[in-house]
């Protein structure tokens, strides 16, 4: 890391006491990555010693789980402290590289600072000539990656994140030596992240997050979704103002369609985004794959159509969920998809909306005995709902959202004719 890692440390028995945890860290974490890891590592844990029990592995991340709601306050870290725990910024500690910068495992406790609980963290290094760093340090939900603490020292710029154990939404869909997310497990991940973005869409200040994708939403323990890298979100429009103009950053496949074509920012360009998530989650399919045939490679080309189609629909969920999932809770989340990945933004839901649309289906995730993910062909003719809420209803709620000019068919007298961006028939 060029002059981060110049200083020499000040006593071996730091140094040694946080490698050994570090190590732990490895065996602990699945995927074991932190942040956007868009550079690829040999590493994994399989690669590190297992000499740490089942029952040590646990007392981690007991007193892991414990101890980072103590960290109430953003610490400012000297250098020294953070190459200390990094082991002069190693690159075998490194869990990630992306846009902003390297990400580094560590680990904090009184041997670092008198006072400091023990807990594993990930050191982002910033990039010199990045824009990262101010805003996300105020934010504060359980369902965003909790900052502990940060670095400024002369030129260097660091970020101290809680670590999460078992990395990113990408590894665990998209690696295939990876045990597969149950239907259960994908709702939870879903409505976690829900509630990440509708609490940066309904702060004081609305914050638009841009890069909202798999990569970027990270796991704890126990599969509780946070949201990572705050590195392109935006402030989003005040008073009078209907959307943010900026320059059009973020990931192809995800971004909404009217943001790419004229740089025009709003909340419900993460709607779309989540509903990209959404499908890859139901799906098991990258949003853009170039290994599928032509008509594949773009996930929501595909798959939106489908969306729409009751006997269609239950053919695009990953087979690998087959029994896992009731039909009526599969087409409550189909439709949930289909209405955010409309092309029209206002048709779309607010992500509140769909906060209480993804609650019901934690009860229902795993109730494959309510009616049988094989038994399709008996559900044609049913009543199209989602959580609870009749198909006209929640039209109504959706296409209350809808201004003039949107090409929506819905009962709202303002929505002029055009093709059924938010219908379901």
């Amino acid at each position: 890391m060029g002059n981060c890692g110049t200083r020499e440390e000040s006593s071996v028995a730091v140094v040694s006491h946080a490698h050994h945890q570090v190590q732990q860290l490895h065996m602990l974490s699945v995927g074991g990555r932190n942040g956007p890891p868009e550079r690829k590592h040999s590493r994994s844990a399989s690669d590190l010693s297992d000499s740490s029990s089942t029952t040590s592995r646990m007392g981690i991340l007991e007193d892991s789980r414990k101890n980072a709601v103590l960290y109430t306050h953003v610490i400012a870290f000297t250098l020294f402290e953070l190459e200390t725990i990094t082991k002069s910024f190693r690159s075998d500690y490194i869990l990630g590289e992306g846009g902003f910068g390297t990400v580094y495992k560590g680990y904090i406790d009184e041997n670092v600072r008198v006072g400091l609980k023990s807990l594993p963290v990930a050191v982002k290094v910033l990039n010199k000539e990045g824009l990262q760093g101010h805003r996300e340090w105020l934010l504060r939900h359980s369902n965003l990656v909790k900052l502990i603490g940060y670095c400024c020292e002369d030129d260097h710029r660091l970020l101290v994140y809680e670590f999460m154990f078992r990395g990113s939404l990408e590894n665990h869909l998209f690696r295939k030596a990876t045990v597969p997310l149950s239907w259960a497990t994908r709702m939870l991940i879903a409505l976690g992240a829900a509630k990440g973005l509708a609490f940066l869409h309904n702060a004081e200040r609305p914050v638009i997050y841009r890069d909202f994708k798999t990569s970027n939403i990270l796991l704890d323990s126990d599969y509780t979704a946070k949201l990572s890298d705050f590195g392109l979100a935006k402030a989003g429009p005040q008073g009078d103002e209907t959307h943010v103009s900026t320059r059009v950053m973020g990931t192809y496949g995800y971004a909404a369609p009217e943001y790419v074509m004229t740089g025009h920012l709003t909340a419900r360009s993460d709607v779309y985004s989540f509903g990209v998530v959404l499908l890859e989650l139901l799906t098991g399919r990258k949003s853009v794959d170039k290994t599928r045939p032509s008509r594949e490679q773009s996930l929501v080309d595909w798959a939106r159509p489908k969306l729409n189609d009751k006997r269609k629909m239950l053919q695009i969920i990953d087979p690998r969920l087959e029994n896992q999932y009731s039909v009526r809770a599969a087409q409550k989340a189909c439709s949930l998809a289909y209405y955010c990945l409309s092309q029209n933004p206002k048709a779309r839901p607010l992500m509140s909306d769909v906060v209480e649309t993804l609650e019901p289906l934690q009860s229902s995730s795993g109730a494959a005995n309510e009616v049988s993910s094989s038994s399709s062909s008996s559900i044609v003719g049913e009543t199209f709902s989602m959580g609870g809420i009749t198909d006209y209803q929640m039209r109504r709620r959706f296409a209350g959202n809808v201004g003039a000019g949107a090409v929506c068919r819905s009962p709202n007298p303002n929505c002029s004719p055009g093709p059924p961006a938010c219908r379901v028939r």
